[in-house]
């Protein structure tokens, strides 16, 4: 599996058990469910702070993200790391990994939300790199765990980055074009 297979072997050898229990904690909240929970929470959040765009913008990149997401996996087909390295039982295929892609699209649109945001103190630089760091943190539990390959995991991060720029892109264009569309 050349790098791929390096890196897992790595990881294996390297396991100590607080830090398999700190990843599992970080994959499970990582997952995908709580990612739209999350954005669920936010699209709320945000129509009652009287901003749908920025609502819809968080719904649609994670709704049309979720569906490219099962598609790329469907598409590539690939098998997952094997079993006893793998330290999670799923049946899905492995590529790209839906916990750094999802979790990639809302921290890219989250960092958006926030520079948009009329509130100065969520301009702060800290905790703007605050999404990426937890996207990156669940990521990294996956290839940790096994659950993954690293491209697996590299891929979800840039499609989800690029599904997210694409959809904060989108909106800033129709916004210019028709400013009453997206009021």
């Amino acid at each position: 599996m050349g790098l791929d297979g390096v890196i897992l072997d790595w990881m294996v050898e390297h396991r100590v058990g607080w830090v398999t229990t700190m990843f599992w904690i970080i994959t499970t909240v990582g997952n995908t469910f709580m990612m739209f929970v999350l954005s669920t929470a936010a699209w709320a959040a945000l129509l009652t702070s009287k901003r749908p765009v920025d609502a819809w913008m968080v719904a649609g990149s994670m709704l049309t993200g979720w569906g490219l997401m099962n598609a790329l996996k469907f598409a590539f087909a690939r098998e997952r790391p094997p079993i006893p390295e793998r330290l999670v039982d799923i049946a899905s295929h492995s590529f790209p990994s839906g916990h750094a892609m999802m979790s990639m699209v809302l921290a890219t649109v989250a960092i958006a939300v926030m520079l948009r945001s009329p509130n100065p103190w969520l301009h702060r630089p800290v905790l703007l790199v605050l999404p990426v760091v937890a996207s990156l943190l669940i990521g990294f539990s996956r290839i940790y765990l096994g659950a993954h390959w690293t491209t697996d995991v590299l891929a979800g991060w840039v499609f989800g980055a690029l599904w997210g720029l694409g959809w904060i892109y989108a909106v800033r264009l129709i916004s210019a074009r028709n400013p009453s569309a997206v009021r």
